[in-house]
């Protein structure tokens, strides 16, 4: 996998082979560090980064959770990511930054060890078909809200998606859906829910699903072009398999329609209201909607 010449390190910017780690970084020991997923489209303008600001924002609150004391600041970091995109001269790709308990510290509690804050970004399509997927019902369970801070993008947390994805794809489903500790819908490995029945939109509440930014997006849209105001509650099981249209959300994933729940297909696969949502999220990401240009870090 290409990950482009230069990433950016602790404030200044490095060849990405000279960018090593040692083998005693606490987060590669305890997964003690917190990151983000952005995407850069190629647009009429050039480079744009979607929503980079609200992406660095979530970084720092993630990193607060975790008590790592950040020693740059969103517009720092924002900065960094454009300067990152312009090195490694990226149309359009996937941005991860990084920042995690490093070198200087064994054991759990990791305060004494360095931090190290870093930027990559690279070539990345299609996360999911875009075409309609198949998902099945994960075994495993959303992390508890009560076990761990489930809105955060803290690396270890991922271990319970980690699992959850290969469960699906042993399972020859395209994806997983994970169930909360109380038996309601919750949210893919990656990815945020939304179900539509009779022209309402639904969506999990918050407390055990991550507060999701093109979920954040999407509601928008819904609402601004759309008119349909999105209910934001419990949802069970059931309101999935008798939805008339369902779809996954995520800087990844972007808009993704569900086929089918557990082999059950969802709806008479129509997608209305979905297709359109998914065509309003490509128009803006790739700056055909001036209307929401405010959401776009055009790199030049």
């Amino acid at each position: 996998m290409d990950f482009g010449d230069n990433v950016w390190r602790n404030g200044k910017l490095i060849k990405s082979e000279d960018a090593k780690t040692s083998l005693m970084n606490h987060a590669l020991h305890y997964g003690s560090g917190v990151f983000e997923g952005i995407r850069c489209y190629k647009t009429e303008r050039g480079t744009a980064v979607f929503r980079l600001q609200d992406h660095m924002k979530r970084l720092q609150y993630s990193g607060s959770v975790l008590e790592i004391k950040m020693p740059h600041s969103v517009e720092d970091l924002c900065q960094a990511t454009l300067e990152v995109l312009r090195a490694n001269k990226l149309e359009s790709g996937y941005i991860r930054p990084v920042a995690c308990f490093g070198e200087g510290k064994m054991g759990l509690n990791p305060h004494g060890a360095d931090i190290d804050v870093f930027i990559a970004a690279w070539a990345w399509g299609k996360y999911l078909s875009d075409d309609p997927i198949t998902v099945g019902t994960s075994p495993w369970i959303r992390i508890h809200p009560r076990s761990l801070q489930a809105d955060a993008k803290i690396n270890g947390h991922y271990v319970n998606s980690i699992m959850s994805s290969q469960w699906a794809h042993n399972n020859n489903y395209q994806e997983a859906l994970l169930l909360d500790y109380n038996g309601n819908l919750a949210e893919g490995p990656g990815e945020n829910l939304f179900v539509i029945k009779d022209g309402v939109m639904y969506t999990p509440e918050l407390g055990t699903i991550l507060n999701g930014i093109t979920r954040a997006t999407i509601m928008q849209l819904a609402k601004d072009e759309l008119g349909i105001e999105t209910v934001e509650k419990k949802l069970l099981p059931e309101d999935l398999v008798n939805a008339d249209e369902a779809f996954f959300t995520g800087t990844a994933a972007e808009v993704t329609i569900l086929k089918s729940i557990d082999g059950n297909q969802i709806g008479t696969q129509e997608n209305e209201i979905s297709n359109k949502l998914k065509n309003l999220y490509a128009d803006v990401v790739e700056g055909r909607f001036a209307k929401y240009d405010d959401w776009l870090s055009y790199v030049n």
